[in-house]
């Protein structure tokens, strides 16, 4: 899907976070321009967020019930365990998705905007911890995966079919 997260009729969007969890830039930023002073309040009740963790707060404003904040890797030349930080946060925020009962949720590309994750791998990492969380669970949940702007949605696109290629569902 290509667009704004915000947009998106689902239960839950997640939220390429910072540590913090206080706003920044990119997705981070839109998300609690949209939602309003209320995220960020209850943001800073959340105690901040390490990479690969995920944590739940209200939606407030926006139009998903729910928002699941992660923090991605920093990307120091792939060595340092980035893909495996990365993969953390599609399957902690996927554990709160089931926990919570959920039946749908958007994901940004986590990382690959000032954390400097290269694309692709980022697309082939979100697509194959999806699938492999998913392929696990008796109840359907509906993924989105949303990118901005248009050319950043190819890379998704790409691991999708890489995915399929290699049998997934």
């Amino acid at each position: 899907m290509i667009g704004s997260i915000v947009d998106l009729d689902v239960e839950a969007i997640v939220n390429a976070a910072n540590q913090s969890l206080l706003g920044g830039g990119g997705v981070d930023g839109v998300i609690h321009r949209t939602a309003g002073p209320g995220l960020l309040e209850e943001c800073r009740s959340v105690g901040g967020c390490l990479p690969g963790e995920a944590k739940l707060t209200a939606g407030h404003n926006l139009r998903a019930r729910w928002v699941i904040h992660t923090v991605g890797p920093i990307w120091r030349g792939g060595q340092n365990g980035e893909d495996a930080v990365l993969a953390s946060c599609y399957r902690n925020a996927l554990t709160l998705v089931l926990s919570q009962g959920l039946a749908s949720v958007a994901f940004p590309a986590i990382a690959t905007g000032v954390y400097g994750f290269p694309k692709d791998r980022a697309a082939e990492i979100a697509v194959t911890t999806i699938i492999e969380v998913l392929a696990a669970v008796p109840s359907p949940v509906d993924v989105i995966l949303c990118a901005f702007p248009a050319r950043d949605g190819r890379f998704i696109e790409r691991a999708i079919i890489r995915s399929r290629a290699r049998g997934a569902p």
